[in-house]
């Protein structure tokens, strides 16, 4: 069987890897899952060759010193920002946000906030202020809030029943497309070289979307394994509310929008350097699952799922 070496970083991820790593021996390919933690290790991993595809944190291939070079972008399973927006119980409209301060998480894609606050009319409006995991607890900005000492964050939805439990409450806050969770990078050689291999690993990708949204209560099985036991989690009821949290974003047909590649574009020039001058599209190469869809793999699969589903 073909060999694939899929390396992440974050643990909640690993429903959806799990499950592609599952489906895709059905196609023929072996999914080697590589967790690659520090930063910096993880974003040498692609160009220095110790895995083939990465599966979250694209942006920093913009910057240097890579500036898009040699990388492929080719799929984008979830277009959807991370996160809703908690604020004080007294804070009823975006317009009582004004000149207050707002706690913005120091790790990953905080720039996606200006432009959630820059939808809502509030760019330049309040005062961001950066607040790392390590002050607080992982996602726990809301305690910020709590406190006082601001009056709004945004928080991922895996994250946040905490803040409800204390007393906050989530503010309708306005969606902006991104190139989000599960989208997928590898080097432009190694694509050239193994043109039928990323084809049916895309195969699998797809067959893991629509396995996780089509088929709950067998991928739930499933993920509530070992993808459960990396997510730290022993209480069953609360992994089925971060499952479906997490399945829900998911779409069918992985492509990226121009909108979202133009914001995670942004994103990218916010966060790293010399990102300046580059066009986006260019690092993206949708020939393959555009041939899964032209052919009607994917169709054909939904209806598949979709009928062993209701039993017919």
């Amino acid at each position: 069987m073909r060999r694939v070496r899929l390396a992440y970083r974050d643990n909640d991820r690993s429903p959806v890897i799990w499950a592609i790593r599952e489906t895709a021996r059905q196609h023929d390919v072996d999914v080697e899952i590589l967790q690659i933690k520090g930063t910096q290790d993880y974003e040498d991993a692609l160009p220095d060759g110790a895995c083939d595809v990465i599966i979250e944190h694209l942006e920093y291939l913009y910057g240097e010193p890579l500036r898009g070079r040699n990388v492929t972008m080719f799929c984008a399973p979830q277009l959807i920002n991370e996160g809703e927006m908690v604020v004080a119980p007294g804070i009823g409209d975006p317009a009582q946000l004004v000149g207050k301060n707002i706690a913005v998480r120091t790790s990953g894609r905080f720039h996606a906030v200006v432009l959630r606050l820059r939808a809502m009319g509030l760019e330049g409006r309040v005062n961001i202020v950066m607040v790392p995991d390590a002050e607080v607890g992982r996602w726990c900005q809301w305690k910020k809030v709590e406190s006082g000492e601001c009056a709004a964050t945004f928080i991922s939805s895996l994250y946040m029943k905490p803040a409800l439990q204390a007393g906050l409450k989530v503010m309708a806050a306005a969606p902006v497309p991104v190139v989000s969770h599960y989208a997928q990078a590898c080097l432009t050689s190694f694509a050239a070289a193994n043109d039928e291999l990323v084809r049916d690993y895309m195969k699998g990708v797809v067959h893991a979307m629509c396995w996780l949204k089509l088929r709950r209560a067998e991928a739930l099985e499933f993920a509530a394994g070992e993808p459960m036991a990396l997510m730290g989690m022993s209480d069953r009821a609360e992994f089925e509310w971060r499952f479906d949290a997490i399945v829900k974003p998911l779409q069918l047909k992985p492509y990226p929008t121009p909108q979202a590649v133009i914001n995670m574009y942004e994103m990218a020039s916010a966060e790293f350097p010399n990102c300046e001058g580059l066009n986006p599209l260019a690092l993206w190469d949708l020939h393959w699952v555009k041939q899964l869809d032209d052919a009607g793999f994917i169709d054909r699969l939904v209806a598949t799922l979709s009928e062993e589903r209701s039993g017919g």
